[in-house]
């Protein structure tokens, strides 16, 4: 009995075995189950769809005189007023003063050429003059002495107290120091244009500013040959070179065909390629009768409003002949985007920003139109990337390639 008892006490290991293979198999399925939603989720997001081929625009900032601008012209800051500093002797030159950017006044000693042979040559012509002057003096008193002697004898011989010879040997001892007299005059004339002449020649070894301007470029260094021809080997025609910088315009070739859209006095707007963020407003200075043959273009100078100090000569320039003046609120850049950017859905006017190489649906407030563009008051900066087209097959989120032009 003992022995059947012990026999009823074994386990049923079935059941224990069968209960863990089903857990792990409906642990499998909510797994799988999982697995599916999550790329279900992901296909409806587009992750596992083809990117879309789209064009791409970028949000800029614009001026609303774009709307009325005739046409452009690209060019160059030019001075009006410039001129290459040289000096009328040939010398070495032994002090320069100036560098670049320096200002410079109307008659400032820019530079100073070796002059010492000059100087000697002066200093003989003011010796010469003083001398002319001492024999001017000797000729007005030899001058004097005859005169009363002459008068004397002229009473005298009228009276018969002295000979005719006497009187003869006074007339022309008179005669000769009237002479010698006017001789004396004219060498002082001489002398003092001597000495003028030595004084220009001296100061030909100043080389000074013809007019208030600004030191552009240095030619020459201290120890050079300076020659006003520049033939001689290692020799500079020009010291410095500087230019009056009031009177920076800009210069631009402007195509025959569209000349008949300029005239003197049109309103303009100037674009420098060194400050892009600032539009200057100018007006035509002139329109240069002649036209140049190999470019089909004539010339037009645009004169600056006002000038600002960060404009500099030689720099790029776009200028923009306007049909009328801007008003001071259409002299502020605008952010802008193409009109063919964006769209309205469910009554919202929105854009496709890329981002990330994928379409971000962002919704946007529109302003006044420009041109072919739309100002945007809200919802973009400028730099910011849009998509322009295919438009009807994107979609929030979904990736993108950029078309390549």
């Amino acid at each position: 009995m003992a022995n059947e008892d012990i026999s009823k006490l074994k386990i049923d290991k079935s059941e224990a075995i069968a209960r863990p293979r089903k857990r792990r198999k409906l642990l499998r399925l909510a797994i799988a189950a999982f697995l599916i939603i999550v790329l279900g989720v992901l296909f409806l997001a587009g992750v596992f769809a083809p990117a879309v081929q789209v064009e791409v625009a970028t949000v800029s900032q614009v001026y609303p005189s774009q709307a009325f601008t005739l046409l452009y012209a690209s060019g160059y800051v030019v001075a009006q007023r410039k001129a290459a500093v040289a000096s009328k002797i040939t010398s070495r030159l032994v002090s320069l003063s100036v560098e670049e950017g320096d200002r410079v006044k109307k008659g400032q000693v820019i530079a100073r050429l070796e002059g010492e042979d000059v100087k000697a040559a002066r200093d003989q012509a003011a010796a010469n003059l003083n001398v002319a002057r001492s024999n001017l003096d000797q000729a007005r008193a030899e001058l004097t002495d005859s005169k009363l002697l002459f008068d004397r004898d002229k009473e005298l011989s009228g009276k018969g107290y002295i000979a005719r010879a006497e009187f003869d040997d006074a007339e022309a001892r008179y005669k000769k120091a009237v002479a010698g007299f006017a001789a004396a005059e004219s060498s002082i004339k001489a002398s003092a244009a001597a000495l003028k002449n030595a004084d220009v020649q001296l100061e030909y070894t100043l080389i000074r500013a013809p007019f208030d301007a600004v030191v552009l470029t240095k030619d020459a260094d201290v120890g050079d040959i300076v020659t006003p021809l520049g033939a001689a080997a290692n020799a500079k025609a020009s010291v410095v070179t500087i230019a009056d910088m009031n009177s920076l315009q800009v210069e631009v070739d402007v195509s025959e065909s569209n000349i008949e859209n300029v005239r003197k006095g049109q309103p303009c707007e100037i674009e420098l390629d060194a400050l892009p963020e600032t539009r200057f407003p100018g007006v035509v200075h002139m329109v240069v009768p002649t036209a140049d043959r190999s470019k089909a273009t004539v010339l037009v100078k645009v004169k600056f409003d006002y000038l600002d100090s960060r404009i500099l000569p030689e720099m790029s320039a776009r200028v923009a002949f306007l049909q009328r003046e801007t008003t001071p609120e259409e002299r502020k850049p605008r952010t802008a985007v193409g009109r063919s950017s964006v769209i309205t859905r469910n009554g919202k006017t929105t854009v496709f920003l890329i981002k990330d190489n994928r379409a971000i649906e962002t919704p946007v407030k529109l302003g006044a139109e420009i041109g072919d563009m739309r100002e945007v008051i809200e919802g973009l900066k400028a730099g910011d990337k849009v998509a322009v087209r295919p438009l009807d097959k994107l979609r929030n989120g979904v990736k993108i390639k950029v078309a390549e032009k």
